[in-house]
This record gives C-alpha cells, sequence and structure tokens, in this order.
C-alpha cells in the first residue's frame, strides 16, 4: 500500500509544479506510428530512444510478449483505433530477445495462480467455459516466429486497411539494437 501512497504523493507535486507541461501534446501520433510492444520493464524508455521517438510522436500498444493472440481481442481494436480514429499510417511490432514470454511455463503460471487462493472450482469453470488456460498462458520458442505472427494477424485483419504498412522487429533489451523481421513496404 505504500507505493500507492508513494506515487500520489510525488503526483501532487508534479501537478503543482505543472511539470507536465513538459509532455504537452495531441492525442495524434506526429509521426503517424503505432508501434505493439511488450511490456518488459526495460523497455520504458529504452524503445523510444532506441526508435527516436518522443511523448507524441507514436501510440503505443503493450501486452506481454507484443502477441497478438485474438483477431477480435482488445489488442487488434486498439491498433485498429489508432489506425482509423487516431491518424496512425504505419503499424510497427517490436518484440525482444529474452521476453518472459518465451520461457513462461503454463503449468508453472497455473500452480502461481493456486497458491494465489484461486480454487480449482475457478479454473474448472473456466474450461468448461471452452478456455484452455495452458494455451492461454503459452509463450513462444523464437522471438522472430512471435513477431512474424502478429504481423501477419495484424496485416491480414479483415478491418485493417490493404495500404497500412506492418513492420516487425526485434529489439535488444541490453543495447537498444533493432534487427528486422518483416519489412512491411514490401509486403504492400
Amino acid at each position: 500500500m505504500a507505493l500507492l501512497n508513494d506515487i500520489l504523493s510525488y503526483n501532487e507535486e508534479f501537478v503543482s509544479q505543472k511539470m507536465y507541461e513538459d509532455f504537452s501534446t495531441t492525442k495524434f501520433p506526429d509521426k503517424r506510428l503505432v508501434i505493439f510492444t511488450c511490456m518488459d520493464t526495460r523497455l520504458v524508455e529504452l524503445l523510444h530512444k532506441a526508435t527516436n521517438t518522443k511523448n507524441g510522436d507514436v501510440k503505443i500498444v503493450k501486452n506481454a510478449g507484443a502477441i497478438v493472440s485474438h483477431p477480435f481481442g482488445s489488442i487488434m481494436r486498439s491498433l485498429l483505433v489508432a489506425v482509423y480514429e487516431l491518424q496512425a499510417d504505419e503499424v510497427l511490432v517490436i518484440g525482444h530477445h529474452d521476453c518472459g514470454m518465451s520461457s513462461i511455463n503454463s503449468e508453472s503460471v497455473l500452480e502461481k495462480i493456486k497458491q494465489r487462493g484461486i480454487d480449482e472450482k475457478t479454473l474448472e469453470t473456466i474450461k468448461y467455459s471452452g478456455i484452455d488456460l495452458n494455451q492461454w498462458f503459452e509463450g513462444f520458442d523464437r522471438v522472430e516466429d512471435s513477431v512474424q505472427h502478429s504481423v501477419d494477424m495484424i496485416k491480414h485483419h479483415p478491418l485493417m486497411a490493404k495500404d497500412i504498412p506492418v513492420h516487425g522487429l526485434v529489439i535488444d533489451p541490453e543495447t537498444g539494437k533493432l534487427d528486422l523481421v518483416v519489412d512491411g513496404y514490401k509486403n504492400m
């Protein structure tokens, strides 16, 4: 609970000293780009530095592993809103080396869920509803394949405009080096 208090206390100072003015921008990305990436803590600032972007330049959508797992889930909705409502003209999928999703073990996650008090009955109800939690928590073996999968899901989505290039890259979370997986201009 102390963390929340620290955040709120700092925020009072942030607002009263008008530090927010340094971040003033519009809701539209200046570079007309939406980046879909992983929620990894190492990418919070590194990704912007490595891609020469700053506050206001791009829309950022994040999840565990930069994986589009469902064509009509919240990730695709966010990407489509970025394109159709927020003026993004390109999509960049950026996975990263040493991603936690590459080593995730669904059995281990489910065990930890149980240890935190979620009972077997709840898990059975979810299973009965048609959700395979082992598959839902499944990661990937190679980040390049995962990026390619996400690019394909976005590019071939029935609601995605065909003139939107969808690129795929992998970033090194230690150096910021970007490796090209998919050049979206070539797939237009």
